[in-house]
């Protein structure tokens, strides 16, 4: 799964979700799943029905002005001993329809933290150190001398209007190798330059960014809470977002713009899911929290691999502890080969 986020579902059968991204969650039953990019999910099923031949079937959930298909991947889900073909159409199979907003956020909001031994104890942040309020947006930028277009300006994705740029030099080997100036610099927006109604209209907006390799920097054991914002710029959408290095608690979500006064009076403190790629609803917000245990270079993005190549990316670096166990781990030995154009 790379571009789409799916609706997934087994004729004639039920679904038992049981794990998320590799934690436990409170199990539950379900007609169908809605998995994204870049996640795991974890799903039993009873074989109890008749011996035969089942579709499995998915299709893709697309929320955003961009085109789609409302095409049918299918499989067979096929008991031993069976005959003959599947026992139903793939067309029949009860599945969402392919913009159905409130199935996605029906089935997101059963995902519960499980308080098992196999999961890491739950430890939620209450108190936050380091705020980061990210608008996602689809922008545009003049085009250059240097660039192949067929109009005046080429098309961009960006956060806090910042489109990221990739450096021929990877960031964590010029972390590494302080000699090495000019790679990244250390002034990520931890906020939009400029607030609007994220989610209204936007057309006369001015749609140009900054293009850079911008980086957020956090200090170690800081509780952490990201709000990523979607916005209506461009096709507007979901947005599935992936951050390396960490599990994060997913504590709330919701419609429309963001309010820090009123919202985080509705977050789930008690058993929000760990995971570590959180789908982010069109024209609405989600909410993040962990602590930043984890010293290192840590790339933070979009999965959708189209809209990660444009720039909708960002890196957030974790500083060293000041102890050997929370240090970042020192780099390769001497001799090792090294990587292209390092």
């Amino acid at each position: 799964i790379t571009n789409k986020e799916k609706f997934f579902s087994i004729a004639n059968h039920t679904l038992i979700v049981v794990a998320q991204d590799a934690s436990y969650v409170t199990r539950f039953a379900t007609d169908y799943i809605m998995i994204t990019p870049g996640q795991t999910m974890d799903v039993l099923v009873h074989a109890n029905q008749n011996i035969g031949q089942y579709y499995m079937v998915m299709r893709n959930f697309h929320d955003s002005a961009a085109s789609s298909n409302n095409n049918l991947t299918t499989a067979i889900f096929q008991y031993k001993n069976s005959v003959g073909g599947p026992r139903n159409n793939a067309s029949l199979v009860s599945l969402p329809e392919p913009d159905d907003s409130n199935a996605t956020s029906s089935f997101l909001s059963r995902i519960r933290n499980l308080r098992v031994r196999q999961n890491p104890p739950l430890r939620v942040p209450r108190a936050i150190h380091r705020r980061v309020y990210i608008a996602i947006s689809t922008n545009s930028i003049p085009c250059t001398n240097d660039s192949v277009c067929i109009t005046e300006e080429r098309f961009v994705a960006a956060l806090n209007n910042v489109s990221f740029v990739f450096p021929v030099i990877d960031i964590l080997q010029a972390y590494y190798k302080r000699s090495i100036n000019g790679v990244f610099t250390k002034d990520f927006p931890l906020e939009p330059p400029e607030y609007y109604n994220f989610t209204g209209d936007l057309t006369i907006l001015n749609r140009n960014v900054t293009m850079g390799t911008k980086v957020v920097m956090l200090n170690y054991g800081e509780a952490v809470e990201i709000v990523f914002q979607a916005t209506q710029f461009g096709a507007g959408g979901s947005h599935p977002f992936h951050l390396h290095g960490f599990s994060f608690y997913r504590v709330g979500s919701g419609s429309g713009n963001f309010n820090n006064v009123t919202d985080p009076k509705s977050y789930n403190l008690v058993d929000p899911p760990l995971i570590n790629t959180v789908h982010v609803p069109a024209s609405g917000w989600v909410a993040l929290r962990f602590f930043a245990n984890n010293p290192g270079v840590w790339f933070s993005h979009c999965h959708f691999e189209r809209h990660s190549s444009w720039g909708m990316d960002t890196v957030f670096i974790v500083k060293n502890g000041g102890t050997k166990a929370t240090n970042i781990r020192p780099p390769p030995a001497s001799g090792m080969p090294v990587c292209s154009g390092a």
